[in-house]
């Protein structure tokens, strides 16, 4: 008898029903298991970010002039923010839509378990692949590609909110888009594309400086940019902000914009989010 059912009982013998939040957190840990048990997914999506670091890293390791920073340096911080996004956004976006088709979301929907309990597992989930996500490619930068880690709380505490808020954000939109595919088939084109779009026009692959100011306009609509943004603030010398489109890093805006998609994405999700396909009726 696994501990979770150990527990239900020992609560239903004395007489009360687990919370929430207690089963919010047994859903988490059940979603986590069933992550780490895909280990051909596990590879992959921590694999991902870091195989990409290492090829433009490579390719693009030149001084950055004026910037007192070599142009490898800026691909840390950048797929930092991708990895965020790709352990909330996608992950969600697909893997949410995948559960709809074959009928599980349908099945949660009918045992007594909260939506909420559904939901707060998903977070768990994308807050421990996240934080794993953004311990190997920090780890990576400050190895191989000489990114030093911050010397104040100040940066640190940057650095901290902005983790929280890009992945709350993104977790939520990834809730939100995941009710466009009309099948676990389409889920995976209808999400990677505006995700792979936004990479480029973001800051990711390619230089902010280098970018034309109408695609970075377009991007600033959307959390990525300035995830990518925030964290070469925090991770990158103050010489580095001249190549921002601004100047300058921008916390404070950084702080409404990724807040305003947290209170925007909760909103979509709101009124988009379906327990199962149109086609169910």
């Amino acid at each position: 008898m696994t501990t979770t059912a150990v527990r239900s009982r020992t609560d239903a013998r004395d007489g009360r029903l687990p919370g929430v939040w207690g089963l919010g957190l047994r859903r988490g840990a059940l979603e986590i298991k069933q992550f780490f048990r895909q280990r051909d997914q596990v590879v992959f999506t921590f694999a991902f970010p870091v195989v990409f670091l290492f090829l433009f890293a490579s390719i693009f390791s030149d001084d950055v002039e004026g910037a007192g920073i070599k142009a490898s340096q800026l691909y840390v911080p950048a797929m930092m923010a991708a990895g965020i996004m790709s352990t909330s956004f996608q992950s969600l976006g697909i893997s949410i839509a995948v559960e709809r088709d074959e009928k599980v979301l349908r099945r949660l929907r009918g045992t007594p378990m909260p939506p909420a309990a559904y939901f707060l597992g998903k977070i768990w989930l994308v807050l421990v692949t996240g934080l794993l996500e953004t311990a190997i490619l920090l780890l990576v930068g400050t190895t191989l590609y000489d990114v030093d880690l911050p010397s104040d709380a100040g940066k640190w505490f940057a650095f901290a909110w902005i983790f929280v808020l890009g992945l709350t954000g993104c977790a939520l939109l990834g809730i939100a888009v995941s009710s466009v595919p009309k099948s676990s088939k389409s889920a995976s084109s209808v999400v990677v594309l505006p995700f792979l779009v936004l990479q480029f026009i973001s800051g990711v692959y390619i230089s902010i400086d280098t970018i034309p100011d109408w695609m970075l306009n377009i991007g600033a609509l959307f959390p990525l940019k300035w995830m990518c943004q925030g964290l070469r603030g925090v991770f990158l010398p103050d010489s580095a902000r001249v190549l921002e489109q601004a100047g300058g890093w921008e916390f404070g805006r950084t702080a409404l914009v990724l807040g305003a998609w947290c209170v925007g994405g909760l909103l979509l999700c709101l009124l988009t989010f379906r327990w199962k396909n149109r086609r169910d009726g």
